[in-house]
């Protein structure tokens, strides 16, 4: 039943938002190919007999049982995202979508009766792809993410989020802290493919997470004097890009110095033309390591090469998942290794919020994640699918 189900769930969602040059995804949020996912989601739940709540901030939630039975215990959630980066890989986010239904087929298959409820949830805007802040659906439930800043957000095409929420059917006025959704959650358990190869060196398909580095994304905005590039004498001119590639430079050399990592990998140019001078410039610098003051210190090192300030758009401390169920789910897992990681998570934001939280990584054997290359094999997916059931089995207890 598992292998029917994990294959039926993944040939639905894999053709949605990819490009058939590259390979990649483009899944963001508010847009057709998220729908599609939202609409795919819901028919889903609807197929299990689920029932489905969308929260403040547009998150789907599909429910096995009462959310509200539980009470202060709350019930016992799963699942991920279904968006991604620009030309992503098709594992992040929607792995742990599609496991967690497998996971529940199982179970159901398997004659289990949960003593607890049990909800699936498709995080909106986790990547932060298209309005720049990660996890915008959790931050913004949990308050993490001011209302009125998330509304105003901004696309490249200068859309609002909320002018893209009001498209796509989804109120904006009502976006905000959701205390209800939160109550609801006794203990979160994230599953996403590794975004690394510390399952390869180790040998072993599933580990549990034990951390998330501290991590933040800043924009950089380097000035400078739209000319002639042909008659332009170089004593003459302003040119934003040198700045910009000081900053480049810096990031690598300031990260290396300090065991962290950091890049710039997003720039607008203006006027963008091949003759033309840029009048200004502006970039964004992702910055990660295992110790705050280390990643702030390459951010200002970053911004003093640059010569600009760097203005903060989203920052998240260090975030140590539950030790208690981090060692509960090892131990049930077979002693499963535990693993740290850089990649920011919905997991990492709840758990700040004070829930409950764990993650399942599951092994990547090419180590690339946020490309095409991104992968997983059939038997760690089904492996993962597999420690998932026994986890929300352990977690959910029995009726009887």
């Amino acid at each position: 039943m598992t292998v029917e189900s994990f294959d039926g769930l993944w040939t639905a969602i894999e053709p949605v938002g990819r490009d058939g040059r590259t390979g990649g995804y483009r899944r963001f949020a508010w847009t057709g190919e998220d729908a599609t996912l939202r609409e795919w989601f819901a028919g889903e739940a609807a197929a299990r007999g689920l029932d489905l709540v969308v929260d403040r901030a547009g998150n789907q939630w599909a429910w096995w049982g009462d959310p509200d039975s539980a009470g202060p215990a709350g019930g016992v959630v799963v699942g991920s995202h279904l968006d991604s980066v620009p030309d992503g890989g098709a594992y992040d986010g929607p792995l742990g979508v599609v496991s967690a239904f497998a996971a529940l087929d199982a179970l159901r298959a398997g004659g289990f009766e949960p003593g607890r409820p049990i909800g699936v949830v498709n995080f909106v805007d986790e990547e932060g792809a298209r309005f720049g802040v990660a996890c915008a659906g959790s931050r913004i439930i949990t308050g993490a993410l001011d209302a009125d800043r998330a509304r105003g957000l901004r696309d490249g095409d200068g859309i609002a989020m909320a002018e893209a929420m009001a498209r796509a059917g989804h109120d904006p006025a009502g976006v905000g802290p959701d205390p209800e959704t939160l109550r609801r959650i006794g203990v979160f358990v994230e599953l996403h493919v590794e975004q690394g190869r510390g399952l390869v060196d180790l040998g072993r398909p599933v580990a549990v997470a034990s951390s998330i580095w501290p991590h933040g994304r800043w924009r950089l905005d380097l000035a400078g004097e739209a000319n002639h590039a042909g008659t332009t004498r170089l004593a003459d001119r302003r040119d934003p890009m040198l700045a910009l590639a000081s900053a480049i430079t810096a990031a690598r050399e300031a990260a290396a110095a300090r065991g962290c990592v950091a890049t710039i990998g997003k720039v607008r140019v203006e006027p963008n033309g091949v003759n033309a001078i840029p009048s200004a410039v502006r970039a964004w610098l992702d910055a990660r390591g295992p110790d705050e003051p280390d990643v702030r210190a390459v951010v200002e090192e970053v911004a003093r090469a640059a010569a600009a300030g760097a203005a903060e758009e989203s920052f998240t401390a260090e975030t140590i998942f539950s030790v208690e169920l981090r060692d509960r789910l090892a131990a049930l897992l077979g002693d499963a290794p535990a693993l740290g990681t850089g990649a920011g998570h919905d997991a990492g934001i709840l758990a700040a919020a004070g829930v409950p939280t764990a993650m399942l990584f599951v092994r990547n054997p090419t180590g690339v994640s946020h490309s095409p290359a991104e992968h997983a094999s059939r038997e760690d997916c089904l492996a993962g699918v597999a420690a998932l059931a026994r986890v929300i089995e352990d977690l959910a207890g029995g009726a009887g």
